[in-house]
């Protein structure tokens, strides 16, 4: 008997309880079940307000505690944690002191996987760096399965896992904070404070984060920035390598517009399809994640051709010259900020969104030195008119700053003052929750539109 299926047998005739039932936790549920074992789903949603899905799995046998007050009193063995509820709540704690074992769907994936594991995490550039890793493999031939805080739960899919492939996955720190097992090889992309509304303080987030490699031992593998101050400190267990931008590493690092690891040239900078400094460092992580596996001609393929992560400076279309970038997933200033930076050219940008009561003061002096012309939609559209016209640099008309009244409005005035050459980018600085259910569905339909021009 496997891993996989000794754990899940071992399970029948205890009593499991999993904690919220998203579309992460979901299939984790018809596992479960599927093994016979006697399943809790818990979750804060009212019961008039739950997906088919979930009521589904109730159908199929999971008792579903559901609404306010849904963790009193629930009694349990093992109990599956979603990555959003941190691991000393209250309703945790006490579980924990009644004798549960406190787990996760990610916990037990690295517990029972089958083939080679790599992870990785960091305040920046985790999903795109995680992608890129998952592209250089497939492009030397290796069988991948991407999944963890991105794409499609992995546990569910170790059956079909054999030995000799890739299991690579994107790890939050809400993932990784009570995580007692890493993978073999580990990345971490950057440290900056994040989640402090999640995390206690700052030494709690970066503690979390340090649990990719945490339990490695001495055959395992860590990628680092040379160039983060947190980062840069930080040791493993068996071999840790470093990437850097600003000077010669063990591994990787930048000369002269070229990408080399051990010395050898691997690929042009020139030659990267995605735009911006900061995917320079995405690839230079990725590459140092798959030395001795990916070849340099798999690496240069990937650079040539992949046009980056579905709503994150995503190359939408070019249309008479003028390219419509999509980065959607800018829900603050600082990616925003980001974005204007990847492009040499001003841009033209369309902003504005949902208002999560932060302030735009830092973006105000960014637009005036990236943007041309600036068009606004939605609640936070008056209050990045004001940080642009505050900043120091700000003449007017520098850049023509347009309010559209909502998104769409803003999208199609953007598109029709674009002229050949012009890089027209949809990076809002703000939640899209004022008109869109997410940022994915902002960028869905943004991407809509642009296509119907």
């Amino acid at each position: 008997m496997d891993k996989f299926e000794s754990y899940f047998t071992s399970l029948r005739g205890k009593r499991i309880a999993v904690l919220g039932l998203g579309v992460s936790n979901r299939p984790l549920v018809k596992l479960l079940l599927e093994y016979g074992c006697d399943v809790t789903g818990c979750d804060r949603t009212p019961r008039e307000k739950l997906d088919p899905e979930v009521l589904e799995l109730e159908k199929a046998g999971c008792a579903l505690r559901v609404g306010e007050g849904y963790l009193d009193g629930v009694e349990a063995d093992v109990v599956f944690r979603t990555p959003g509820m941190h691991p000393e709540t209250l309703a945790i704690r006490a579980l924990r002191d009644r004798g549960a074992e406190i787990t996760s769907e990610m916990e037990v994936f690295f517990e029972v996987c089958p083939c080679h594991t790599i992870a990785v995490t960091g305040s920046d550039g985790k999903t795109t760096t995680t992608t890129l890793i998952s592209e250089m493999l497939k492009a030397s031939g290796k069988t991948v399965w991407l999944g963890g805080n991105i794409g499609q739960p992995l546990l569910p899919r170790c059956r079909r896992m054999g030995k000799d492939d890739y299991a690579v996955a994107e790890l939050s720190s809400f993932q990784l904070m009570d995580m007692t097992r890493s993978p073999e090889r580990a990345v971490i992309t950057n440290l900056a404070p994040n989640h402090l509304d999640i995390h206690k303080d700052m030494a709690e987030y970066v503690s979390a984060k340090q649990n990719i490699y945490r339990f490695q031992d001495k055959d395992g593998i860590l990628i680092l920035n040379a160039d983060n101050e947190l980062t840069a400190a930080l040791h493993g267990n068996g071999d840790t390598r470093f990437f850097s931008r600003q000077r010669e590493t063990n591994c990787v690092w930048l000369s002269g517009g070229t990408i080399r690891r051990r010395g050898e040239p691997v690929v042009n900078t020139g030659d990267i399809l995605l735009p911006g400094v900061h995917n320079i460092e995405n690839y230079m992580a990725a590459i140092a994640a798959v030395d001795g596996i990916a070849s340099d001609e798999a690496v240069r393929q990937v650079a040539k051709n992949f046009g980056g992560v579905e709503h994150r400076i995503e190359l939408v279309r070019v249309k008479d010259g003028v390219r419509f970038y999509n980065d959607s997933i800018a829900s603050s200033p600082s990616r925003t900020i980001a974005g204007l930076r990847s492009f040499p050219e001003k841009v033209i940008l369309i902003a504005g969104g949902y208002d999560k009561h932060i302030p735009y003061d830092v973006l105000g002096p960014e637009i005036c030195v990236h943007v041309k012309k600036l068009f606004l939609g939605g609640a936070t559209g008056e209050k990045i008119r004001k940080a642009v016209e505050a900043a120091p640099d700000y003449r007017p008309g520098e850049p023509e700053i347009t309010d559209c009244g909502n998104f769409e409005a803003a999208v199609r005035a953007a598109a029709a003052a674009a002229e050949p050459g012009d890089v027209v980018l949809m990076s809002p600085a703000s939640a899209a929750f004022d008109q869109f259910k997410n940022f994915m569905v902002r960028g869905d339909f943004y991407k809509k539109l642009i296509k119907e021009l």
